[in-house]
């Protein structure tokens, strides 16, 4: 059984955010931890390789994806242990996904907030399910709970995410 979804958009002046939330029970830097270094992210992510840094292009294997394929991102920001901003690159070079984690203490807690920069709220039936479970991935990756299955996300939350289009 699936949490509900946390998913909501937000329109901002250069498109809506699909903006999805965590709370750990744990402090900001092994928050931080799970979300960049390479052998933690690869327990609910993937792995990834290069050279860590604003600017850096690095590669990143999505290994919960069919084929487990290689990706690369730019990081536009990182500012531990609170901010990372990467921007995906597509196979032609060109811009894709631009993605935000933003981690906020509050007391022995952390908050974690994925931001998907969106160009237009096309596909959000598709996207919104699959950051869900990531984020789940993340939850039973720290916890030791079982991992969740992608199947429980995806029809079932499409309609709710659909619903959130203006």
């Amino acid at each position: 059984m699936t949490n509900p979804p946390t998913g909501r958009l937000v329109p901002t002046p250069t498109g809506p955010d699909l903006i999805l939330t965590r709370e750990f029970k744990a402090g900001l830097d092994d928050v931080w931890a799970s979300v960049t270094e390479p052998e933690r992210s690869a327990r609910w992510y993937g792995r990834w390789t290069g050279e860590a840094g604003p600017g850096n292009i690095i590669k990143v294997q999505l290994a919960y994806e069919e084929g487990a394929p290689w990706t690369e991102m730019r990081i536009d920001a990182c500012e531990p242990p609170h901010r990372l901003a990467v921007t995906g690159i597509d196979d032609t070079g060109a811009a894709g996904w631009r993605l935000e984690v933003l981690l906020t203490a509050a007391g022995d807690r952390t908050e974690l907030r994925l931001i998907h920069h969106l160009d237009t709220t096309e596909g959000v039936g598709e996207v919104g399910p699959g950051w869900e479970y990531y984020l789940d991935m993340l939850v039973a990756a720290r916890d030791g709970s079982v991992q969740p299955v992608f199947d429980d996300y995806y029809p079932s939350m499409k309609n709710y995410f659909e619903a959130l289009r203006p």
